[in-house]
């Protein structure tokens, strides 16, 4: 038996609607959107009040009629109907600014809310090739809802909050304050989207909130939420394209390049590196540039192209030389030595190069000690540990893996249990050796958990 749709009744009574009337309104807004074959009855709203289901697109048309009605965004998820296609519209780069507002506070809401949705839905192997495309082709003409005005000095405040989140991220994982950040966004950043700007203002508002969007990307991509993460990474590439911050919106195409790769499909990975290098042909952004050579490697080395992914790694380093440590944007602060020979050293470890896989790793190790960041210590401890099982190196890589293991626990991040993981298949050929048995007990808890 369905229990009764409290929130649909609440909002039916806000209404003063009849349900004959909101019938008659449903029909005439299915029309409207090209459904002519929807046309319930008083009756049937009244079972929807009961608890009964509509079936789609029926609560989307309902969240219009709402909307419509009092004039500001009802959801489908107000009226106790679920979802309705927000999974799938936060997969699409929508032209209009207004709806890519719609769909990112629906997304940020539903992140907080930790509903089911975002837990089932899959990730789309090739859903960045499009939104990648509109972002270097497309024109925008948009304008946000008016309202009360924004000024740059709450422009300022959102890009202040970034760096601190961001540090977050780096210095404890992406488990670690992304709901926090989610719901300040909810709260305090997708609001002003909707209100009135000047044009100076609308830009740096959607470049701040596009710098935010990435990192919750970024964080739920490390944390393996990756259905989310691609969400918010497309809807963030639409923002910064709206901020006309050609940077920026290659950086996010890095993230998605990144995500690709890691999950399988290195050769869209690559398409995304590439597109990310074509958007920043008339600026010059040199640490994402080495950080976009950096990527298009990784999924290079994967590809088995090893003459091309050596090049690029080289291209990746002669692009960070030119760049000016401090000088740059925030959110390019943490492309550096650190995070740039950590992932050399995994595309050398995939070309099978235990010797530059080390050099690198080492490299990445030392800078990363200084910095006090426990994931990238724990990745490249785990690329320099696989470097030693390459050339059959036990005793090296059962040290290299205690490390790896030791600051793994220090961050709530899926990627460095991932390489602890890794690192567990990898010593599989050496067997029963004690050593292997011991570092597989040790992993035990931090895999479990």
């Amino acid at each position: 038996m369905n229990s009764p749709n409290d929130q649909l009744a609440y909002w039916l009574g806000r209404s003063a609607l009849s349900r004959k009337e909101l019938a008659r309104r449903v029909q005439s807004k299915a029309q409207e959107w090209g459904q002519p074959n929807i046309a319930p009855n008083a009756t049937r709203v009244r079972r929807w009040l009961e608890g009964e289901k509509p079936r789609v697109p029926v609560p989307d048309v309902l969240a219009g009629v709402f909307s419509e009605h009092f004039g500001w965004r009802i959801t489908t998820y107000d009226l106790g109907l679920g979802e309705g296609s927000s999974t799938e519209a936060a997969l699409r780069y929508d032209p209009s600014f207004a709806a890519t507002v719609e769909v990112v506070a629906d997304l940020g809401r539903a992140d907080v809310n930790r509903r089911k949705f975002l837990a089932a839905a899959p990730f789309a192997a090739v859903a960045g090739v499009g939104p990648s495309r509109d972002w270097l082709l497309a024109t925008l003409d948009q304008d946000p809802e008016p309202g009360p005005r924004v000024h740059i000095e709450d422009v300022l405040a959102v890009k202040n909050m970034f760096a601190t989140f961001q540090k977050m991220d780096v210095l404890q994982g992406g488990g670690s304050g992304r709901l926090v950040l989610a719901e300040y966004m909810n709260h305090h950043v997708y609001p002003l989207l909707r209100r009135s700007h000047d044009e100076a203002v609308r830009r740096a508002l959607c470049e701040a909130a596009a710098e935010q969007t990435y990192l919750l990307g970024w964080m739920a991509y490390d944390n393996g939420e990756h259905s989310l993460a691609q969400r918010y990474l497309i809807q963030s590439l639409r923002l910064a394209e709206e901020s006309q911050n050609a940077p920026l919106g290659a950086h996010v195409l890095a993230g998605m390049a990144d995500q690709a790769t890691l999950l399988g499909n290195p050769t869209e990975g690559r398409r995304l590196a590439q597109a990310g290098r074509q958007g920043l042909s008339r600026v010059d952004s040199p640490a994402c540039l080495a950080d976009l050579w950096c990527l298009e490697a990784r999924a290079l080395a994967l590809l088995d192209d090893k003459v091309a992914a050596t090049r690029a790694v080289v291209q990746s380093e002669r692009a960070y030389a030119r760049a000016d440590s401090g000088a740059g944007p925030d959110w390019a602060e943490f492309i550096d030595p650190a995070y740039l020979h950590g992932e050399h050293a995994n595309s050398m470890r995939d070309m099978g190069d235990a010797k530059a896989a080390e050099e690198h790793a080492n490299r990445s190790i030392e800078h990363a000690a200084k910095q006090n960041r426990a994931r990238r210590g724990a990745m490249s401890h785990a690329a320099l540990a696989v470097s030693h099982l390459q050339r059959g190196d036990l005793d090296g890589a059962y040290s290299a893996g205690l490390r790896t293991l030791k600051l793994s626990g220090q961050v709530k991040s899926s990627r460095a249990v991932e390489a602890v993981q890794d690192l567990q298949r990898r010593m599989e050929p050496f067997g029963n050796d004690r050593l292997v048995a011991d570092f597989n007990e040790r992993a035990r808890e931090l895999v479990a958990a």
